[in-house]
């Protein structure tokens, strides 16, 4: 690592996505991941404490930071009532707000911010290609994603450069959705889901870090960013592939009424299983991004390469 190196403040750093970014930019740079428990660790990324709303003493090292990123947001694997949604949509505003407040109150301010939000933003698209350009959805995820990325785009940074990356289905192999999958499918319950042409636009965690690393360092790019592979794939598909690497056989579709009914008693809700988005990254194409994983059965056989 360089002498002095630059620094990075991730907010939102201990979850699924920022535990790889934050092992990835700890090797370039001073990461400070700020958390609501912060604790010691052993590979030179500072944890700061903050609560996602108030200001406090985490705004220091905003002031003269290379880039502050932003992954903040309650899993969205829970029932949807309207006490998980309204919880869902503040534990994402609210630390978009704090930062914005925060960056009133020191000197030099990032050079660059970039925030997470997610395709749900196009909502159930099915069969509909969304780039970039596409318009929201109307389902419950697309209203918080609307909310989310209007808290963003309002926010008033000069000198900061803005960049939102829309999330799709990240694989990896210690957390998000491929977990739940892998469990159901060593169980034998890999098949369809309902009638498995919702279409999942995947992306390998290397990819997505990649794409993180990039925006943040090429002064050049800015704006909204659909942070996914090019060749999405139906639930069929994916399922399919997924039992081959985990060396499972066929297994029967699940109904529409059992996944429902499955959602209530593991506490999570059925449109996560059910719909689906065809997103694809127009923009990192057009900017030459390469991928490292663009089909689904090479990104899986990395995942799954060692025991």
């Amino acid at each position: 690592m360089n002498e002095n190196p630059k620094r990075i403040v991730l907010a939102g750093g201990n979850g699924f996505i920022g535990r790889a970014l934050a092992k990835d930019l700890a090797a370039r740079y001073d990461v400070v991941v700020l958390t609501r428990s912060p604790k010691t660790r052993e590979d030179g990324v500072r944890e700061i404490e903050w609560d996602g709303v108030h200001l406090g003493e985490w705004i220091a090292f905003l002031n003269g930071a290379e880039a502050v990123i932003n992954l903040t947001g309650k899993n969205v694997n829970c029932p949807h009532t309207p006490e998980n949604l309204r919880e869902l949509a503040s534990s994402r505003v609210d630390p978009v707000c704090a930062i914005a407040a925060a960056l009133k109150h020191i000197k030099e301010a990032p050079r660059v911010w970039v925030q997470a939000s997610a395709i749900g933003y196009y909502g159930d698209s099915r069969d509909v290609i969304c780039d970039e350009n596409s318009p929201p959805g109307n389902d419950n995820l697309a209203e918080i994603c609307k909310q989310w990325e209007g808290a963003f785009r309002e926010v008033e940074a000069p000198k900061t450069r803005k960049v939102l990356l829309r999330i799709g289905f990240v694989l990896g192999r210690d957390g998000g959705a491929l977990l739940v999958l892998e469990q159901l499918t060593r169980r034998y319950l890999g098949g369809r889901a309902g009638d498995g042409k919702q279409c999942i636009s995947w992306i390998h965690m290397f990819d997505l870090v990649k794409m993180f690393r990039e925006t943040m360092e090429n002064e050049a790019l800015s704006g909204i960013y659909n942070a996914v592979g090019f060749e999405p794939v139906t639930n069929k598909v994916f399922m399919r592939e997924l039992r081959q690497v985990l060396h499972r056989p066929w297994s029967p579709p699940v109904p529409a009424f059992i996944i429902r009914l499955g959602a209530r008693w593991m506490k999570s809700e059925p449109s996560l299983a059910l719909a689906g988005c065809h997103a694809i990254p127009i923009r990192f194409l057009e900017m030459g991004f390469q991928f490292r994983f663009s089909r689904l059965e090479d990104a899986l056989a990395d995942l799954y390469k060692n025991p």
